[in-house]
């Protein structure tokens, strides 16, 4: 195994699967650590962990766990896969995180930091933080339930988190043909942990290449772009996929304002679609057998969802507290999507990272086989020697059309977008 990476949440690591396998590299996500060593044969492993908002000392604990287990594997560099909105709070867990992963490595090399990802609308500039037009404070995602991003100047939300000095490369250095030896000279001044713009996928591109040697890297999967060539990787070695033709079934929790878009438009195209009141789940007026028995009765791709506006989600919130309602939500959709493959779904998309990490560890996946992209930073996945293919998407990606298309990408001839709500 040549590069190693620790992923925050299981979405985003799916979504940088997605950046190596394109690349070239034959690529493996597993879920949480592994019990033994990796398939020979596997050049980037990703070892999916759910710590972006536990306690700080258990996201270091499990990443150092994660750490250990990719060093045994021979890996040759690292990289900490984080959310491409910078996700955290201003006591972690990105920057204790970052901090102890430098500490075990031992390494005095610079330490990129860069969540860009501009294919999605992420971009960095003067180190601050832009989803497509708007600065990451006016985005919506100042709303976001767990971990409100209330500034986007990443160089000072990032201060808050570590006691290390951190510096910017702005984007004219990016372009300015030293990156490497500024990054070099930064780091020997004092600021290791450097924040790099990216406005551009080239931008990302030069970055990686400035990583060559370097222990570790620090970013959203948007920065996995530049990885594959750096390791020898040949983008003509990208495997076949084949998807499954038994019924499928999308489950959200996300309250983004892009998958609220998606829901939308499921529902404008017909397909039938369930809200259930997080409410009713803590009084268990509702429970996963009642959403299992009216997703029976649907055609085409049932939808079941949570998803709200950022009003409704505080108040329910304030009702019966943060820390018990995102509970409850998770322990549902695990429960759905569980019963959901006994009973023969072979497609699962499920929306949202909280969602996601519920789901992919109620049904007990191990590992993860990257597949064909359904939008970017989404690809379809297999679950390693099951039958099973999931699609998990990050609250804030996907095109308004996702649900449909990716129900026709993970089918058995990947044909792409599903038109009708009958398919």
């Amino acid at each position: 195994m040549k590069l190693g990476a620790i992923g925050d949440d299981f979405t985003g690591s799916s979504d940088l699967g997605l950046m190596l396998a394109e690349g070239g590299m034959k690529t493996v996500q597993y879920v949480g650590v592994p019990d033994g060593p990796a398939d020979a044969g596997v050049e980037a492993g990703i070892v999916a962990l759910k710590t972006r908002s536990v306690p700080v000392a258990d996201a270091v604990a499990q990443s150092l766990e994660a750490l250990a287990w990719l060093r045994a594997q021979g890996c040759e560099q690292f990289l900490f896969k984080v959310c491409s909105t910078f996700d955290s709070t201003p006591e972690g867990n990105i920057g204790p995180v970052i901090d102890a992963l430098i500490d075990a490595l031992g390494t005095t090399a610079p330490v990129i930091v860069c969540p860009a990802f501009p294919a999605t609308g992420r971009t960095l500039f003067q180190g601050h933080l832009f989803v497509g037009d708007r600065l990451l404070s006016e985005s919506g995602l100042e709303n976001h339930p767990i971990t409100p991003m209330t500034d986007p100047d990443i160089r000072r939300w990032l201060g808050h988190q570590t006691d290390r000095p951190v510096g910017l490369l702005p984007h004219g250095r990016v372009r300015g043909g030293s990156v490497r030896q500024d990054l070099l000279d930064l780091a020997a001044s004092g600021s290791q942990i450097v924040v790099c713009d990216a406005v551009e996928d080239g931008d990302l591109h030069i970055l990686g290449e400035a990583a060559k040697g370097f222990d570790l890297i620090t970013g959203g999967s948007g920065i996995g772009i530049g990885l594959p060539a750096l390791h020898g990787a040949d983008r003509s070695t990208r495997a076949a996929w084949t998807g499954e033709d038994g019924r499928a079934l999308a489950l959200s929790g996300s309250c983004s304002r892009a998958t609220r878009a998606q829901i939308a438009e499921h529902a404008a195209a017909g397909s039938p679609q369930l809200k259930v009141d997080v409410a009713a789940l803590i009084d268990g007026s509702f429970t996963a057998e009642d959403a299992l028995d009216w997703a029976g009765r649907q055609t085409g791709l049932p939808l079941i969802y949570t998803s709200d506006d950022p009003d409704q989600v505080r108040a329910t919130q304030e009702r019966f507290g943060g820390d018990r309602a995102a509970e409850t939500v998770e322990t549902f959709f695990g429960a759905v999507a569980t019963k959901a493959i006994e009973s023969g779904v072979s497609r699962l998309i499920s929306a949202g990272g909280e969602t996601s990490g519920a789901v992919v560890k109620a049904i007990g996946a191990d590992s993860l086989e990257i597949g064909p992209m359904i939008d970017p930073g989404v690809p379809a996945v297999r679950v390693g020697g099951r039958k099973l293919v999931l699609a998990l998407k990050s609250g804030n990606f996907g095109a308004p059309d996702f649900f449909l298309k990716a129900h026709g990408i993970m089918g058995p001839d990947g044909t792409g977008p599903v038109s009708d709500a009958s398919a």
